[in-house]
This record gives structure tokens, C-alpha cells and sequence, in this order.
């Protein structure tokens, strides 16, 4: 495969929906479109040629780190076409790469299919959301278009810290400065570090992925900030364990108190494929720390938060069966997705039949 092949790729790509693009040393190049991966029918891809396809790739600038790291993430851009995230690996001592196409628009949350009500966690002035979900759920985007309808509506200075930086904002109202790991600063807690000093008023963390990110967050959502922040966890009650386990059990009671007072909220998403068109929809759970959410975090009672989420339409809180339930209904996802993709699998299914007995969910 050559530059000018791996440049079609990508442009095809763009062009096709496709959000994954896997090349590996000796084998078909595969891409992934709706969440299913498919093997295309190009040639194998030689060593010689991938070698190639990296030499364009990766940034000058980061070129020895590329080869000399386990692994590497880094960005690549067609002016007119897209951006690309390429996360470079090794596997069996060959290295392989997965390219995410990243749009240069920015979705909005109607775009999305988002509820509408993630939009007032960026009314917040101070404290930190999660945005949560697997590996391509979508967190990215959401974020994204948090961001944008903060830059589109407020007069802020809004601060990206990113591995890599994916999407590019276009200052409107507010002023956006976007810094991209071990390229603009060392590390995602040094980041935000000196992004205290910047004169921020929003702070993106792309991951948290320690306690040290952890404890850099806190204190900024602490001082005034607001932080919207990613985590690899699948609901509000595992993002707050996630959030704890970072800590060593005699810190947890005092990390406890920090993030029960700064926690906004938590938007966790699992994306579904539609049956009513081609693509995916997002099926999100939305927690509003409450003043009883509160108490249910410094009291170690976690458990009860799901049984408010799913009683929380008063201020617009909601459960991911609920969201299945209400995608289903409405005919956009089939009855078999939205069991498989649920985590409460019974409680799913009394809701499935009770539609058929006049129950009716107002979300």
C-alpha cells in the first residue's frame, strides 16, 4: 500500500461512516463502521509498506518517540477531509496501528441524539462532570459538543488537556486554548497544573487515568473551575468506585468528602445500532448529585443511587434501562439490542412488558 493508497483509504473512510481504520503488518487492512469490523479486500499490508504509511504519518516532532515507545498516540490531518487519532502498538515484537476518524464538525447534542438537559451541566461555574463508556462510546464527541455550546453561548477561556488533541474548536464566544500531551506539556496532571495559572474558567481533561489526574481535578473544580473530565466506567456508581480506587484506603474518607461536594454530575453512554435508519444512537444514564446523592456517596451507600436515578424525571436524571426502554418504544433500536446491551437485563425486561400493558415512562 502506498502514501497515495493510504490517503484514499482515509478519504474513503471520511467519506463511507467508517470510525476505525486497523492496519497490521501482514494482514488485510480491517475498518470498523456502526461498531462491527469488517476486513476489506486491499492487499496485505507488507512490512516495507507499513513502514511507509508511518513515515508520513507520524509528526517529525514526535518521530522517535513513535519508534522507540511500546505505545504511542498521535494526530494526523487532511486539510479539507478530516482529522485522524492513530494510537500506534506492538503486538508479537510488529508494530500495528488503529487510525479514529475525527470530523472537523463539531456535533451539537441534538446532532448526537443526546438529551437535551446535558447541556445545563455547562451552566455549572465550578465543580467536575464525568463523561463516561467504553472505548467508542462516544465520549469525545460529547464532550466536544459540551464544549462548543459553552464556546457558542458563553464568554469563557476554556482549556483542552489531551492525549492527543482530537477535535479543533474555532474560538466564538469564549477564547479556547488546547494542549496536547508530551507535545505542549508533559502530563495530564501538569497540565492542569498550569492551567490553574491560565485564567481558566473550563477545564477538559481528556482521561483521568490515576490519582495523581484525580487529585489535579479536584482541586481545580475545587477553586472556581468547571472540569469535564472522561472515565472508562460504565455507570455513575462505577465512576464514583473508579474515582475512590484510585486512593489508598486510608485517603478514601477525606477523597470521599472532596468529591461528593464537587461532583456535578456523571453522563454515562453506550452507543446502540438503529434499526430505523442506518447508524448508532447513544442509550444514556444521567446523574444530578443531588443533596441525597450526596449523603449517598459520604455514607458509602451506592447502591441506592440507582434507585434514584430511576426516579430522578424531576430533575431530569436517567437510568440507562429507561433510555433502552424509551429508544425501543419509539422504534429507533429492536427489542433484542436493547436486552443485549443492558446491565440490568431483568428489571429491562418488566419494563418491556409492562409497555404492553399501558406503562408509560415520561423521559
Amino acid at each position: 500500500m502506498s502514501n497515495v493508497s493510504i490517503l484514499n483509504l482515509l478519504k474513503s473512510a471520511v467519506s463511507k461512516g467508517i470510525s476505525d481504520i486497523h492496519l497490521k503488518i501482514n494482514e488485510h487492512p480491517a475498518v470498523r463502521k456502526d461498531g462491527k469490523i469488517y476486513r476489506t479486500q486491499l492487499p496485505v499490508l507488507t512490512e516495507e509498506e507499513f513502514c511507509q504509511i508511518l513515515e508520513m504519518l507520524v509528526p517529525s516532532s514526535f518521530r522517535n518517540k513513535a519508534y522507540d515507545t511500546f505505545d504511542a498516540d498521535f494526530s494526523y490531518d487532511i486539510p479539507g477531509v478530516s482529522r485522524f487519532r492513530i494510537n500506534l502498538s506492538h503486538e508479537l515484537g510488529k508494530m500495528f496501528m488503529v487510525i479514529r476518524v475525527i470530523s472537523y464538525h463539531i456535533p451539537t447534542v441534538d446532532e448526537l441524539n443526546l438529551p437535551k438537559s446535558i447541556e445545563k451541566f455547562s451552566l455549572f461555574t465550578n465543580g467536575i462532570v464525568f463523561v463516561t463508556g467504553a472505548t467508542g462510546s462516544g465520549k469525545s464527541s460529547t464532550l466536544a459538543a459540551m464544549v462548543n455550546h459553552i464556546n457558542k453561548t458563553q464568554e469563557k477561556h476554556i482549556i483542552t488537556i489531551e492525549d492527543p488533541v482530537e477535535y479543533v474548536f474555532t474560538p466564538d464566544k469564549s477564547i479556547i486554548t488546547q494542549r496536547q500531551v508530551e507535545i505542549d506539556t508533559p502530563s495530564f496532571p501538569d497540565g492542569i497544573k498550569y492551567a490553574l495559572r491560565q485564567d481558566p474558567d473550563v477545564i477538559l481533561i481528556g482521561e483521568i487515568r490515576d490519582s495523581e489526574t484525580m487529585n489535579a481535578a479536584l482541586k481545580a473544580s475545587e477553586t472556581g473551575h468547571l472540569v469535564l473530565a472522561t472515565m472508562h466506567t460504565n455507570d455513575a456508581i462505577q465512576t464514583i468506585n473508579r474515582a475512590l480506587g484510585f486512593y489508598e484506603p486510608k485517603d478514601r474518607d477525606s477523597v470521599k468528602k472532596l468529591l461528593a461536594e464537587a461532583l456535578r454530575g456523571t453522563i454515562s453512554q453506550k452507543l446502540i445500532p438503529r434499526i430505523d435508519r442506518p447508524g448508532r444512537i447513544p442509550a444514556c444514564e444521567i446523574l444530578v448529585n443531588t443533596p441525597t446523592v450526596k449523603d449517598f456517596i459520604l455514607r458509602d451507600s451506592l447502591e441506592q443511587i440507582y434507585d434514584l436515578v430511576k426516579k430522578g424525571n424531576f430533575n431530569e436524571m436517567v437510568s440507562f434501562n429507561i433510555s433502552l426502554f424509551n429508544l425501543y418504544k419509539n422504534g429507533v433500536i429492536s427489542k433484542e439490542n436493547a436486552i443485549y446491551f443492558s446491565d440490568n437485563k431483568v428489571e429491562l425486561q418488566q419494563y418491556l412488558r409492562g409497555a404492553f400493558h399501558g406503562t408509560n415512562f415520561d423521559v
